[in-house]
């Protein structure tokens, strides 16, 4: 997995964006979309479903624990799975390339099996912590031994039945709270997970259209969240939304670019996902919502968007949890809005492909952006609408985010961008530059 040779781009301006757009479906329902149908007695089918290399890693493994997965002509996929409890012992090890999505849930579902596997993966996803996803799997009864400072490669030895347990979560993290509820799934008894702070919810909603018997309550600490284990799926057809991850790129490139209007076809509006776009809205952006409806239980809409000068915020730390993913894209809205965005609380991004925060802020800063780094964010000061300087360099460091949101900043600079390797764009967006071309055409 994801062994691209390094591919080098300079980016320039190109003038506006205009036209319509579909983006690739939602890369985290895509991901559980897989593992649930696996999971379940019979045939499922998934349609829209983002073909990006980290979903494609979940696809390969939930095939080498004995799921029957196929692609049909039409772009459609069909599930035989396995049932819960019917995971089988891989022959070797999972190559999880670059994909800690994947990785974390998988270790969930393991968990309480009672089969041992080797998660790998590429030099980045080896570099990132499984420790806050081993320490409630290990609670619950699994053996996992892991490599110096809870990285990859790991092992883990599932165990059935698991333990059930009660955990608040240490910090806001859907990963860590699916791959708890997934364990959950085949261990007797009920299994809770307590969050402190909401955190994306697309295992909870898809785990009870699944047929899960799950239950989201407020307590004086949180949510609690209650999965009744020796759980029964029922194949489902699921039609998968537009990831508004990869249509935070559109919205922000139409936003700062002098007269574009675009229309962001499809786009998951789930509440715990739509942080940049309030982030977004706070500072001036004109982004319209049309024809809102909910397809497979999470609401979805066209977005329209069109040029519109933004001004500086400080962003709500609270925002932090839905749009963790967009923090890149944002830091090139904030580079071209009139005075000093400051956009703290997001810890995470450390820990992420790269470390977001050190790794933006040495791509902005080599192309003449004013910015103030912190533990937890950036501050960054604009240049009130007209194009950053550019003309420098930007290291993406294996990571897909930073790759297309330095292709971003480059549409609306003065001097090219040099971009060391978007390769890392096909984990999770393999048709970016092809739109890029078409809205720009």
């Amino acid at each position: 997995m994801s062994t691209a040779t390094p591919r080098p781009l300079a980016v320039s301006s190109r003038g506006p964006l205009k036209g319509r757009v579909t983006v690739p479906g939602d890369k985290s329902i895509s991901h559980r979309s897989l593992m649930f149908s696996a999971l379940a007695v019979g045939e499922s089918r998934i349609e829209g479903l983002l073909e990006g290399e980290d979903v494609l890693a979940t696809a390969a493994a939930m095939r080498a624990m004995g799921a029957t997965i196929t692609r049909g002509d039409d772009g459609v996929w069909t599930v035989s799975g396995v049932g819960v409890g019917g995971l089988l012992q891989p022959e070797q090890a999972l190559d999880m390339g670059n994909s800690g999505t994947s990785t974390r849930l998988l270790m969930g579902l393991v968990a309480s099996h009672p089969i041992t596997v080797t998660f790998t993966g590429d030099a980045s996803l080896s570099s990132r912590p499984m420790g806050r996803a081993i320490e409630p799997l290990s609670q619950m009864g699994a053996e996992i031994t892991s490599s110096p400072g809870g990285r990859l490669p790991l092992m883990l030895k599932g165990i059935s039945p698991a333990v059930p347990i009660t955990y608040t979560l240490p910090v806001a993290s859907a990963q860590v709270k699916s791959a708890v509820l997934l364990a959950g799934l085949n261990t007797p008894g009920i299994t809770r997970v307590i969050e402190p702070v909401p955190t994306r919810d697309h295992s909870e909603r898809m785990l009870k259209g699944f047929g899960a018997e799950l239950t989201v309550e407020d307590g004086p600490e949180g949510k609690i969240i209650s999965i009744r284990g020796e759980a029964e799926l029922k194949p489902q057809h699921i039609i998968v939304p537009g990831d508004p991850s990869s249509a935070g790129f559109w919205m922000v490139a139409a936003s700062i670019v002098p007269g574009s209007d675009i229309t962001i076809a499809n786009v998951c509006m789930n509440p715990t996902r739509t942080g940049l776009i309030k982030a977004l809205r706070m500072m001036g952006a004109s982004i319209e919502a049309v024809d809102s409806r909910e397809v497979g239980g999470e609401p979805v809409a066209d977005l329209r968007v069109r040029h519109a000068p933004l001004k500086a915020i400080e962003v709500p730390p609270e925002l932090a949890p839905s749009m963790i993913d967009e923090y890149p894209i944002l830091f090139v809205a904030a580079s071209v809005a009139e005075g000093r965005t400051v956009a703290r609380g997001a810890h995470e991004l450390r820990v992420k492909e790269s470390d977001r925060i050190a790794t933006m802020r040495a791509a902005l800063e080599a192309n003449g952006v004013v910015l103030e780094e912190f533990e937890d964010g950036l501050a960054i000061t604009g240049t009130g609408g007209a194009p950053i300087p550019g003309g420098g360099a930007a290291v993406s460091k294996l990571d897909h985010r930073i790759a297309m949101s330095m292709t971003v900043a480059g549409l609306a600079a003065a001097a090219p961008i040099a971009i060391d390797d978007v390769a890392p764009v096909q984990t999770s967006y393999p048709a970016f530059f092809t739109v890029l071309d078409s809205l720009t055409a």
